[in-house]
């Protein structure tokens, strides 16, 4: 792949547009004067401050409450490319579905042969306490965020995937009402599917999974309460929903049947889009000592008469040695290759990968296989020789507990440095939902960018930041007509409602 990253919109040179099609974008970015991006930069950023677009940074005790740095340029996928890749997440996410409706009934996957046993059956995300137990519909995965990587033109591999609480899709949506707002322009320039629409297609996807012969469900999003770190989306997503946004304490279990506590009295509850580990879900089966979940619900759960998304015991699919098997799990379930490739992955439970990664320390990336966040990782070639050493004796003592990776050399996008515009690695989180009624794939999602000079590590918790992520409805810039409000356009297996009216330059 080489050392020279690939840019996605200026090309490895950082001279001509990547692809032909952006020339508009690149234009723009040449013709808008730095002080001026700048001046929108910070306007979007004041308005996420205003509105509470925060996350929360643990074990930090000042500044702990942060907005997520947001950055002007887009980033851009062409409409042919968006297709590919729609395919391979839904080929993905239809295997994670199949694979978590497997493991907690008849096992093939294991008696087969084609995972070790001990590797699910003696995970720790992997829940005893459900095996038996069958989501309503049978749908296990809701809402997936399958991180994406790029290397080049047209090699896209997925970094680890996210069945439990995947976060991000509010700022997925600010960050296009920001670009909207500020930069008028581009979108009269190309034709941009629109992701507003995401709070009506989760609450649909909701409403289609609840327990057979509920006509009318009543839906709630659950969250752990004001201190998590993705409260604002819990709140956010509740309230563009029209649906209730709930804590432990609200709910209560009686007769299997689970009620909302209301100032008119109790309301039955349907179904839970759930923001709470299963940890803390419902302390009679999983953590007694929980004050986040429901006595109760599990029963509830069990006897059919409540849908909880993700259902509980999905982490199993976020483990990153399963991740390493997804190749052969996809092929277990759909009969087919995998249409999007997993980077190169070494397990160190086994001698040889073990071996090979700590001859390789300072080359490779080590994570946790339960690690999220950026935590539990160790870049090799930015490392110090103290944090290799470190990480060296964690694989020796545990090395079950750890994967590695090549270092890859990510894509960049530019990106609005205290310098000026400069090339700033990224990757990709798009949004998947699956219902009764199948699976679609949001067109966008959440574009993460090191915002440090040469740094891999994306996550805001380590000093990332976001940009808006276009998917075009064509390979190019608008030519005789733009479409106008009420206007749609289906992609990826989403309807979206088109509206380009710009909403003005900001004050």
């Amino acid at each position: 792949m080489g050392n020279q990253a690939f840019d996605e919109i200026l090309g490895a040179g950082g001279g001509a547009p990547s692809r032909a099609e952006l020339a508009a974008l690149c234009n723009w970015i040449e013709a808008t004067p730095r002080e001026e991006l700048r001046r929108r930069q910070h306007a979007a950023e004041a308005t996420f401050r205003q509105l509470g677009i925060t996350f929360a940074v643990y074990g930090e005790s000042e500044a702990s409450e942060r907005i997520i740095p947001f950055d002007i340029v887009p980033r851009v996928f062409l409409h042919d490319e968006w297709a590919r890749l729609s395919d391979g997440l839904i080929q993905r996410v239809e295997a994670i579905n199949a694979f978590l409706d497997d493991i907690y009934g008849e096992r093939r996957i294991l008696k087969e042969g084609v995972l070790p046993e001990d590797l699910v059956l003696g995970n720790p995300q992997f829940r005893p306490e459900i095996a038996g137990m069958r989501p309503p519909h049978g749908v296990w995965a809701h809402i997936c965020g399958i991180d994406l990587v790029r290397t080049g033109p047209d090699e896209f591999f997925v970094l680890e995937d996210n069945a439990r609480t995947p976060s991000g899709v509010s700022y997925m949506l600010e960050n296009r009402e920001a670009m909207l707002r500020l930069c008028p322009e581009l979108f009269r320039e190309f034709r941009v599917a629109a992701v507003d629409s995401y709070p009506d297609r989760l609450l649909e996807v909701m409403k289609s999974v609840a327990p057979h012969g509920v006509s009318a469900p009543t839906c709630v999003v659950l969250t752990p309460g004001h201190y998590n770190s993705a409260y604002y989306e819990h709140s956010f997503l509740a309230d563009s929903m029209g649906i209730e946004l709930v804590e432990g304490a609200d709910l209560v279990v009686d007769d299997d049947m689970v009620w909302m506590r209301t100032i008119a009295g109790r309301v039955k509850v349907d179904v839970i889009y759930r923001r709470v580990d299963d940890d803390y879900l419902d302390p009679l089966v999983f953590r007694p000592d929980s004050a986040l979940g429901v006595p109760g619900l599990m029963a509830a759960y069990a006897a059919g008469n409540v849908a909880i998304m993700n259902a509980p015991g999905n982490g199993i699919a976020d483990d990153k040695a399963i991740y390493s098997y997804m190749p052969e799990i996809v092929r277990f379930y759909s009969g087919g290759e995998a249409k999007l490739p997993n980077v190169e992955t070494w397990r160190c439970r086994e001698p040889d990968a073990l071996k090979y990664t700590l001859d390789h320390l300072d080359e490779v990336v080590v994570k946790l296989v339960d690690g999220s966040g950026g935590y539990g990782m160790l870049v090799g070639p930015t490392a110090s020789k103290a944090e290799i050493e470190t990480f060296r004796a964690a694989l020796i003592a545990e090395p079950h507990r750890y994967i590695a990776q090549p270092t890859l050399a990510l894509s960049t996008v530019p990106t609005l440095a205290d310098s000026g515009l400069a090339p700033r690695h990224v990757d990709f989180r798009p949004f998947v939902l699956t219902g009764s009624r199948g699976v679609q794939v949001v067109p966008g999602g959440l574009t993460r960018v090191a915002l440090k000079e040469g740094s891999l590590v994306v996550n805001s918790s380590q000093g990332g930041g976001t940009k808006d992520s276009f998917v075009l409805m064509d390979n190019g810039p608008q030519q005789t007509q733009t479409m106008g409000q009420g206007q749609s356009q289906t992609m990826g297996g989403m309807t979206q409602a088109q509206g380009f009216a710009p909403m003005g330059p900001a004050a």
